[in-house]
């Protein structure tokens, strides 16, 4: 598909009349035909979901976006409610993640759940740590197996919930409470923390 959003390097920009407008309100009007409340649906994410990719596929990121952002809009009759529309667009965007490493790899069969962006070869840009002596941080959470460095990064950086955690992994929430404890356990031996110690923001519920 040819086109492109035109969006730039969004930085947080919004419509002035739509930005007090929630995302399914400004969905609903979209699908009803007005294209402005979805050109300030898109530039209200587009940092979000190109900073996923920047970090994790730096000279790819852009590419990637505009391929999640034009996913949307043909899956957007397939967006639920009772979801947040946030979450629906980092699931995509995980699907091309996978999908642009099995391609780079050329290999079949990688379980994300178990193969880590360090095997993958990847390095972690730094969206993550802003400090020069945490790139030992950013070194540990790309040898954690890929899905789970995403739950950790989307849940303790982005701020999802474990039940929007579950939505974009394809898992129930419980699972999601899980991995998210098995990545904390995994993280912290490999600083030789104790996990109790382990700080890395605000956790939502």
């Amino acid at each position: 598909m040819a086109r492109r959003f035109e969006t730039g390097r969004a930085t947080g920009l919004v419509l002035a009349s739509a930005a007090l407008v929630a995302d399914h309100e400004l969905l609903a009007s979209w699908t009803a035909g007005d294209n402005e409340a979805g050109n300030a649906l898109f530039l209200r994410h587009f940092d979000a979901i190109f900073g996923f990719f920047h970090t994790r596929a730096q000279t790819h990121a852009e590419e990637l976006t505009q391929r999640s952002f034009l996913t949307a809009v043909e899956v957007r009759d397939r967006f639920r409610q009772e979801s947040s529309f946030r979450a629906f667009l980092f699931g995509i965007a995980r699907k091309h993640l996978l999908k642009f490493f099995d391609e780079q790899r050329k290999q079949a069969n990688v379980t994300f759940r178990t193969v880590s962006l360090a095997e993958l070869g990847v390095s972690l840009a730094s969206r993550l740590a802003t400090q020069q002596q945490e790139q030992r941080l950013l070194d540990a959470m790309a040898r954690l197996p890929v899905d789970l460095q995403i739950a950790l990064d989307l849940h303790y950086w982005e701020g999802l919930t474990t039940r929007e955690l579950g939505e974009i992994l394809g898992c129930p929430q419980g699972t999601a409470k899980r991995w998210l404890w098995r990545a904390r356990q995994l993280l912290a031996a490999d600083l030789g923390v104790d996990p109790d110690a382990l700080e890395l923001g605000e956790r939502p519920g």
